[in-house]
């Protein structure tokens, strides 16, 4: 029983998402983009920089609300308001900072990659965006070079249906067609004039 099991599963794992579920979808097609995206280009390494920026906020922000829980207890309200009164205004303006990040620098922001070359290095995001109620997923591409310090981007704004089949399976061969013609675009060297 499990050798006939073992034969049915085809090689790659197929990703199905309750298709009218639009945030398992966006983050099924992100998953999709990544895997595309870093898996095929060996030259790109990932990098962590704007998660790690995240979870240094959030950690910080714990380590304030756990400062101020311990020194309550040890020293007894009357004795730890300016202690708290600090702790509080600490902690929502840590909260306040990762809200910007979060709006402004990371902006959908899903993956993040280095591509080391012998003259220069490129630094590759990529972002998507999908409105509630809406099917319009809007992926960008966009790429920074070291040594002009410019940034070029290409997006593509197509419906959901034309990556995810009737029955909500991801097609990954569809998402790798868009993502490759999106990094071919960005990846020919035009000469500024």
């Amino acid at each position: 029983m499990a050798k006939k099991e073992e034969k049915s599963q085809p090689g790659e794992e197929l990703v199905k998402v309750n298709k009218w579920d639009g945030s398992a979808v966006k983050h099924a097609l992100d998953d999709a983009v990544k895997t595309c995206l870093l898996g095929d280009r060996p030259q790109l390494k990932e990098q962590f920089g704007l998660v790690n920026t995240r979870l240094a906020l959030c950690a910080l922000a714990v380590g304030v609300a756990i400062m101020a829980h311990a020194w309550d207890f040890t020293h007894p309200f009357p004795q730890s308001r300016p202690v708290l009164l600090f702790s509080v205004l600490a902690y929502f303006a840590l909260l306040g900072i990762l809200t910007l990040h979060s709006s402004f620098r990371e902006k959908g922001t899903f993956a993040v990659a280095l591509q080391k070359d012998k003259e220069r290095e490129r630094l590759w995001e990529a972002s998507s965006d999908m409105r509630k109620y809406d099917d319009k997923y809007l992926l960008t591409l966009s790429v920074r070079d070291s040594k002009n310090g410019k940034r070029r981007e290409q997006s593509s704004n197509k419906s959901c249906a034309a990556f995810i089949d009737q029955n909500g399976i991801v097609l990954d061969n569809l998402v790798a067609n868009e993502v490759n013609r999106l990094f071919n675009a960005l990846a020919a060297d035009k000469k500024d004039k």
